[in-house]
């Protein structure tokens, strides 16, 4: 499969970026043609214009600020979204990609006032994700990027996208051990996606 990675960290240091290596490996593994959208390296603006809200629904011209994003994701067959959790969300680079991508006509199609799936080419998605705090307090808030990833993904794919998620919370405090625990089963599934 095309799997479009979208990966949102700012450190090339970080434990991220070593989650995204073994991620892409195995990826890579099980045979995938990854395309790696580093959207920091990349110099993503995640801020949606007046101009581009104003055109928001006239298509195709509304692809026209981010097209070669779009183009990326018309080609993939799957995605991963590889993120860190803050304040409880998504990164605002990742949450602006998707305010500025998933267009009318690209990700839904309006009929009659009523949005309709348009990503129906996307097979599976993955989120991968780390949280400072323990998952009881993520779910006490009700978990909104496990919610934007495996709920959302699924509706714009109509319901044929599997979706997965892959969580390592309470990183604050993780050991090494967890760390590499986590990397492995993050490789395991990429492996089998």
């Amino acid at each position: 499969m095309k799997v479009l990675y979208l990966y949102a960290h700012p450190l090339p240091e970080s434990f991220h970026a070593a989650i995204r290596d073994a991620a892409r490996e195995g990826l890579r593994a099980a045979g995938h043609e990854v395309d790696l959208c580093d959207l920091y390296a990349e110099g993503f603006n995640p801020v949606l214009s007046p101009e581009e809200r104003r055109g928001y629904h006239e298509i195709p011209g509304n692809r026209a600020p981010v097209e070669e994003y779009v183009q990326r994701l018309e080609r993939a067959e799957a995605l991963v979204l590889s993120f860190p959790t803050w304040c409880y969300g998504l990164p605002a680079i990742l949450k602006g990609w998707m305010d500025r991508v998933l267009l009318p006509g690209v990700s839904f199609r309006l009929e009659d006032g009523v949005a309709k799936p348009n990503l129906l080419h996307i097979r599976r998605v993955a989120g991968i994700s780390t949280y400072g705090r323990p998952r009881w307090t993520a779910a006490l808030m009700g978990d909104p990027p496990r919610k934007a990833v495996t709920r959302y993904f699924k509706v714009i794919s109509g319901g044929r996208a599997r979706v997965d998620y892959h969580a390592l919370y309470d990183m604050n405090r993780a050991t090494e051990a967890q760390r590499v625990r986590f990397l492995g089963k993050v490789r395991r599934a990429m492996e089998q996606f």
